[in-house]
């Protein structure tokens, strides 16, 4: 862990792990391609990857947005069924996650 002296981002081999796996291929760069890529480049895949991320994010909200409050997201307007549920349920009091009752005891929700 990098918390504990690691180095952040680094994911050990699993060919060279020493244990039988049914993928024969790495989780990070299964093919090979990076690992002779120039400092800079392996920076620009890394930023983009980092952007990929926050864009999945601020997608898959605009569809739960969407989803509750039919119109808030102008884009998705009547392509997204209506939700009555709860779309936090997975964060509910009887999930037992920590802080979840003190956090549904708060004015705000």
């Amino acid at each position: 862990h990098y918390m504990r002296g690691g180095k952040p981002g680094f994911f050990p081999s699993i060919k060279k792990g020493g244990i039988p796996h049914p993928v024969p291929f790495d989780l990070f760069d299964p093919f090979g391609l990076s690992k002779n890529a120039s400092p800079e480049k392996k920076a620009k895949g890394l930023l983009a990857e980092i952007n990929n991320g926050r864009l999945a994010m601020l997608g898959i909200m605009a569809f739960v947005s969407e989803s509750k409050v039919p119109g808030s997201v102008p884009a998705l307007a009547g392509k997204i069924a209506p939700y009555s549920g709860e779309v936090m349920a997975p964060f509910a009091a009887s999930d037992n996650l920590p802080f979840v009752a003190d956090m549904l005891k708060s004015p705000l929700f």
